[in-house]
């Protein structure tokens, strides 16, 4: 009998790394932050770095979100190429915004360090080809975009491609110096444990059900009765803000990711290197750091959880179809395949800042492919914001842009 796991790969290989209590008592702070994943555990770090009193809370156990699902590649790469970004918003904009990303990926491995993680953070190039004869002209176009702006890449041609990473049937391709992958479960996990220590109070299983604003603090009564006063609340809730605003600024997709079994020969042409291609949805790869190869893609408009999870046979085998096409002579065993939900923008771009229907807080919402280096840059914003300072970014990432 064959049997995969239908949840999350970070998941099952962290196992429970810590865990938190529910709020059994009022409690009061200079920040409330709610969402317990990747996005929270960084704003976190950030506010226990400057010296505010901080809380944090989360309706499941922590990190059992969308950082349980996420493939965790760090990419400068934004969803909407380049040259398409400064068509829509200017050159200064996309270009600070792609470099906000590649900066993220700086500070990542600087914290990493830092902290002394083992959550396996490690530098990769990427590779970005052409799925399509048909793609070859923009892809080209959002190569002389990115290196005009000083980006470190270069162009293979097909041959070149199936030299280096031994794919077949590419029309060629980017590849980019900066990347690098994580596994943001466990370092979510390990901030949470370190700020902790330093004062962070976290609870989970614990739900925001009321919000009352008052001149200078708001007043959060969750679903146990008990309440929170807060000068500002910071929400790091990524797709499920979408619940709590009600202009139309985000659509919601389902994702689909397997897993293969460990194999520590097969995959070494591309053990230093993120791959995604020009389809639409596109499919993305890494190995992870015990050699296993992670396959995403077959993004599906998302309705709800049950018809998303229903899907999961059928996508398994579509994603499996593409890498067949680029590697014909290699025989996938999976062991892990899963589905998430994740936010895509109109422009690729996080919202980030504040919105006028929530006094005294801040959102940051990291959306796309760059969910977790969109939320990195969200630190230094926070950081600003909290002392009443405007950050440069803010015009490109705000609501109603």
């Amino acid at each position: 009998m064959n049997l995969k796991s239908n949840e999350p790969f970070w998941l099952l290989k962290n196992g429970l790394v810590s865990s938190y209590p529910s709020l059994k008592s009022n409690e009061e702070c200079d920040v409330l932050i709610i969402g317990g994943g990747i996005t929270g555990s960084l704003i976190a770090h950030q506010m226990i770095a400057d010296g505010h009193k901080t809380i944090l809370i989360d309706k499941r156990e922590i990190c059992n979100g969308s950082t349980s699902a996420t493939t965790s590649m760090l990419q400068y790469e934004i969803d909407v190429p380049l040259f398409e970004l400064i068509e829509k918003i200017g050159e200064k904009g996309a270009v600070e915004s792609y470099k906000a990303c590649s900066d993220s990926i700086d500070q990542l491995e600087k914290l990493s360090l830092k902290i002394k993680s083992k959550a396996g953070f490690k530098r990769k190039q990427s590779l970005y080809f052409a799925s399509k004869k048909k793609d070859v002209n923009w892809l080209k176009e959002e190569y002389r975009s990115r290196k005009k702006v000083g980006f470190k890449v270069k162009w293979l041609e097909s041959d070149e491609v199936f030299k280096k990473f031994g794919f077949e049937n590419t029309f060629g391709g980017i590849v980019s110096e900066q990347g690098a992958s994580i596994d943001a479960f466990k370092f979510s996990h390990e901030l949470f444990e370190l700020n902790t220590k330093k004062g962070l109070k976290i609870f989970d299983k614990t739900e925001m059900t009321k919000v009352e604003y008052f001149k200078g603090y708001n007043l959060i009564t969750v679903d146990s009765g008990y309440q929170i006063k807060a000068k500002k609340i910071i929400y790091c809730i990524g797709y499920e803000s979408k619940n709590l605003i009600k202009e139309r600024f985000v659509d919601l997709k389902s994702t689909y990711a397997i897993v293969s079994e460990i194999d520590h020969d097969k995959f070494k042409n591309i053990t230093n290197t993120l791959v995604w291609n020009t389809d639409d949805p596109y499919i993305y790869m890494r190995t992870t750091d015990d050699a296993r190869l992670l396959i995403g893609g077959g993004d599906e408009d998302f309705y709800d959880a049950k018809k998303r999870d229903a899907l999961l046979d059928k996508k398994e085998k579509e994603i499996l179809k593409v890498l067949n096409k680029i590697k014909p002579d290699y025989h996938f065993y999976t062991d892990f395949v899963w589905a998430g939900t994740f936010g895509e923008t109109k422009d690729g771009l996080p919202y980030i800042g504040e919105h006028k229907n929530f006094k005294n807080s801040y959102f940051v919402l990291g959306f796309g492919g760059n969910g977790i280096t969109f939320s990195v840059a969200g630190m230094e914003m926070a950081s600003q914001f909290m002392k009443g300072k405007k950050h440069p970014l803010s015009k490109y990432f705000k609501f109603g842009r």
